[in-house]
Parts: structure tokens; sequence; C-alpha cells
């Protein structure tokens, strides 16, 4: 197990990096806005789960599969591409005031606001390569399984991002209550443009 002072370090380094705006904080924020705390909290547990299962590809070294064949990578990115352009067409498509928060819940069910968090981090391969870039820097034989201590690390960015995302998501959740009385369908737009806009990041990325 890694010792307190790496511990320090590492939560350092994952609270500089969870506070830089990225695409899972935009994701978060977007769901906040247009569907409420719940949405964002449940999304936020969907890329919680998918960075542990990050942390323990790399932990067996699957990730590394991404820089022997970069077929993977091409393969993995356009799929996630496909997927993320698919849901912000149904975003854009549902009828009515899809947000209100009458029909929120009836509309998009709790399952699928975390699944669709969960996949839209499992499908990036720059988050597997981000993953396996940092965490092994943490990370050493001589304080046991490789594997304990990457999901030991993985707890600790979950555990920093969950403070961070947080306050995103109560943030978000207080933007929607104004927003939906000005502008019923806003909400749904931005939820729209923002998988849309991570589809074309990833589209337009370079393998590293």
């Amino acid at each position: 197990m890694p010792d307190f002072s790496t511990f320090m370090l590492f939560a350092a380094a994952s609270l500089v990096l969870t506070a830089t705006p990225g695409p899972d904080m935009l994701l978060i924020a977007s769901r906040s806005v247009s569907q409420g705390r719940c949405a964002g909290f449940l999304t936020y547990a969907g890329i919680a789960i998918g960075t542990y299962c990050h942390a323990v590809a790399a932990g067996l070294g699957l990730s590394q599969l991404f820089l022997a064949v970069p077929i993977a990578y091409e393969a993995i990115r356009w799929a996630g591409c496909i997927y993320l352009i698919y849901i912000a067409y149904k975003t854009i498509r549902s009828k009515g005031t899809a947000f209100a928060p009458s029909s929120a819940l009836k509309r998009i069910s709790n399952r699928r606001i975390f699944t669709e968090g969960l996949a839209t981090n499992l499908i990036n391969p720059k988050m597997a390569l981000f993953v396996l870039a940092l965490l092994p820097q943490f990370v050493a034989p001589s304080n046991g399984s490789m594997l304990l201590q990457m999901v030991i690390l993985a707890t600790v960015l979950n555990g920093v991002g969950f403070l961070v995302n947080g306050a995103v998501i109560l943030l978000g959740g207080h933007i929607r209550r104004s927003a939906m009385l000005r502008f019923p369908k806003l909400p749904q737009y931005l939820l729209a443009t923002v998988f849309t806009g991570l589809a074309c990041r990833l589209a337009l990325s370079t393998r590293p």
C-alpha cells in the first residue's frame, strides 16, 4: 500500500486535475442543469465506476494495448464518436419539454443516466491512457499488489473528484431552477450540444 506522503502528493495532483474544467465536468454540469442534482450525481457515479475500470485495466496491463495496437485505439475512438452523436440525437429529438420537473424522471431513467455517464468514460481511449500515464508514477512493486495500489489511488481520485464535482452539481441545480422558468427547452439543447461537442473532440483528437 502507498505510504502517507504518496497519498498526499497524489491527492494534491488529483485536486488540480479534477478542478480543471474538462469533458467529464462539462457533462456533469449539463446533466445537473438539464435534469437536476440527482442526475448530476448519477452521472458522476458512472464516471467514477469508469475510472475504476480504467485503473483495473492499467493494473492488469490491458491499457497498454492502445500503445501496442493503434487500430484498437482508433476502433474505440470512432465507436465512441458514433455513440455520443447517437445520444445527442436522442436528446434533441425528445418531444415536448423533456426536462420539465414533472416529466424528467419518466422520460429518462436513473439507470440510463448512470449508464451514459459510465459509457462516455469507458469509450474514451484517452482516459485509459491518462490513467496509465498517471497512476503508475505513484505505485511501486515493494508496496504490494500493483492492482490493489491502482484501485486505492483510483479511490482517492474519485473521492477528490466527488468533492469538486459535487460543488458543480449543486451550482448546476441552482441554475436549472432559474433557467427552466425562462427557457424550458434550453437545458435540452445544452445537453445535446455537450454530447455533440464531446463527439467532435474525440473525433478530432490525435493518438498520443
